[in-house]
């Protein structure tokens, strides 16, 4: 089964979200960014070094999964974005569909 890093998921997330975010600005219709709720599977492991954190690895989905599954945990995160040195919520925009605006 490939595992990914949950830091490089949630570094993954961040991009997108700022680029929705550039692709926003000048838009006449744009929206506040709420919570965001990530719900992964994840599989703990810990090196037999001295100091070793627990890293967590999210399981992508996959033919194997299935046969691992009793080894991963489910884990649900609630992110609430906020622009860097504030309290405010970003706003992201898309294109408008016909009678949205």
């Amino acid at each position: 089964m490939n595992m990914i890093d949950l830091a490089d998921v949630i570094r993954d997330l961040r991009e997108e979200l700022q680029s929705a975010i550039r692709a926003g600005d000048g838009e006449s219709l744009r929206f506040e960014l709420g919570p965001i709720e990530l719900e992964v599977s994840v599989q703990l492991e810990k090196s037999a070094t001295t100091g070793a954190k627990v890293r967590f690895w999210v399981a992508e989905a996959g033919a194997e999964a299935s046969a691992r599954r009793a080894g991963t945990q489910l884990v649900r995160l609630t992110l609430q974005p906020k622009l860097a040195g504030t309290d405010r919520s970003p706003l992201v925009s898309g294109r408008a569909a016909p009678g949205e605006e």
